[in-house]
């Protein structure tokens, strides 16, 4: 195996015996680095100290990902104007957080005759956001429900 000592200096190929001693002699452990390479590759190092650190680097990781949240929107094939202008600034706010808009559209009763409304407000709504978002799911109806998702570009 191919050992590097505590200060990162390769001390060239050796078996496995002399390897161990030679940690022993620094009071460190011998930890195996990459093990499908020919010869194997081991190093002297404090393995406390090694996994303290790639933990360290999975926390430091996981603190920079952000989630995407699929925020969802829902309306009615009638809104008023005023009543649409408060969704679409809602809708504003959660592209600006970089999450995820589900656009539902809820028929009830007679309103189920009138699915056309229904996709002139979907197609209102992707004209509206066409700068700020793209379509990531087309308008389609499931059941008495019309559903469309935005993503934020």
């Amino acid at each position: 195996m191919l050992l590097i000592d505590e200060n990162g200096e390769k001390q060239g190929v050796m078996p496995t015996e002399a390897a161990l001693e030679a940690a022993a002699e620094a009071g460190l452990d011998l930890v195996e680095v990459s093990p499908n390479a020919d010869p194997p590759v081991c190093k002297i190092i404090d393995y406390g100290k090694l996994r303290f650190q790639e933990q360290k680097k999975k926390t430091e990781a996981r603190k920079k990902q952000k989630t995407v949240a699929i925020k969802e929107i829902k309306m009615r094939p009638n809104i008023d104007v005023h009543d649409y202008m408060v969704k679409t600034k809602a809708m504003h706010r959660f592209f600006a957080d970089g999450d995820k808009v589900k656009v539902t559209l809820r028929f009830r009763g007679r309103e189920m005759a009138h699915q056309d409304r229904g996709m002139d407000i979907m197609v209102r709504v992707k004209a509206d956001f066409d700068e700020v978002a793209k379509v990531e799911f087309e308008p389609k109806l499931e059941g008495r429900l019309m559903v469309m998702v935005l993503a934020p570009r």
